[in-house]
């Protein structure tokens, strides 16, 4: 049983001011665009690891289901050994790397650049080894506030890409959607404190936990898993899509058994509200993360599915706060991460 605990730390000082600094990069990322776009645009690659290629999916579900070209989305290294067929003149690679120094990431920023793609750089600091591999860097500055900011750096860059491809879009409503995200998502996280109290005291001392998503909130649910619950808690998990999990994994659920489901807004909503029905039958021990308890004001109903998948991101980053504090597990406490060579 979990016996020490932490102080629980604030939602972040600097928040508002880390997505209102992205947001201020609108103009230079709709620039970039129009010369990638001008030049002969084939395909996009979004390429990063751990947090920086969660926080990808967003975008590639945005892509995917609107945009005309070719999407492709790689862990970094994947990108470097595979050398895929299609990269080259007339691609675009988006590229993610918080501290921008993981090599992994900095040697696909090279790659692609040898290979003739145009490289955008997503990343802290303005003078990192990343920022300088690529073409252009779009930051955030903040140590403690990322997912926010880099989601929306991601999406000023998609949907400048959408318009300038002419795909027809809400854009001047989708701008005031984002204009609205610095004080939008401080209230999300406020919100959403009282459940993510319950569930990290409900499942603090859980031997695994599964997380299910879909969609554009693929990312958020194994964003969590994969940085939150495993390398900054140490604790076993197991993260799947929700649509997925009825062909195979869903055979391990007893009533037992723990299960934190994200919902969003969008089109794949139906795959999480299936998985829903299932666990409320076959499980006591499920919670769930609907981003429908979200007021987001100042972002038009019509286009909350488009802002939904960054709220859960954020609610993913309180929920681990609140585990850090019931579990007395520091965040920043690694075994083997900037720890030993690996």
């Amino acid at each position: 049983m979990s016996t020490a605990t932490l102080p629980l730390k604030p939602i972040t000082e600097d928040f508002k001011e880390a997505v209102a600094f992205a947001l201020s990069q609108n103009d230079t990322a709709r620039a970039f665009v129009d010369e990638v776009v001008g030049a002969g645009l084939r395909n996009v690659f979004l390429v990063g690891c751990g947090g920086s290629l969660t926080a990808a999916y967003p975008v590639q579900y945005l892509l995917q289901t609107r945009a005309q070209f070719p999407v492709f989305h790689l862990n970094s290294d994947e990108f470097n050994h595979r050398r895929p067929a299609l990269l080259g003149e007339g691609s675009l690679v988006l590229v993610s790397s918080h501290t921008g120094t993981t090599k992994e990431t900095v040697a696909a920023a090279h790659y692609a650049r040898e290979a003739g793609a145009k490289v955008a750089a997503l990343t802290r600091s303005a003078d990192s080894p990343l920022a300088r591999a690529a073409h252009v860097a779009f930051t955030y500055r903040s140590e403690d506030t990322v997912v926010a900011p880099k989601g929306v750096l991601f999406g000023q860059l998609a949907y400048a890409l959408l318009e300038k491809t002419g795909v027809e879009g809400d854009y001047a409503a989708l701008r005031q959607a984002y204009e609205a995200l610095p004080d939008a998502l401080y209230t999300a996280q406020e919100e959403g404190e009282e459940l993510a109290a319950s569930i990290a005291a409900a499942l603090a001392d859980e031997r695994v936990t599964y997380v299910l998503s879909a969609g554009p909130n693929y990312g958020a649910g194994y964003g969590f898993t994969m940085c939150y619950l495993m390398e900054m808690q140490w604790k076993h998990g197991g993260s799947y899509n929700a649509g997925e999990f009825f062909h195979g994994a869903f055979e391990v659920v007893t009533e037992d058994q723990p299960v934190i489901l994200f919902l969003g807004e969008d089109a794949t909503r139906p795959m999480a509200e299936r998985a829903k029905t299932f666990l409320d039958k076959y499980t006591k021990k499920a919670h769930y993360v609907d981003s429908t308890m979200f007021s987001l004001p100042g972002v038009p109903a019509h286009l909350r599915g488009d802002i939904t998948p960054i709220a859960l991101d954020v609610f993913g980053t309180r929920l681990a706060r609140h585990y850090e504090s019931v579990r007395g597990h520091d965040l920043d406490k690694r075994r083997y991460m900037f720890q030993v060579e690996y």
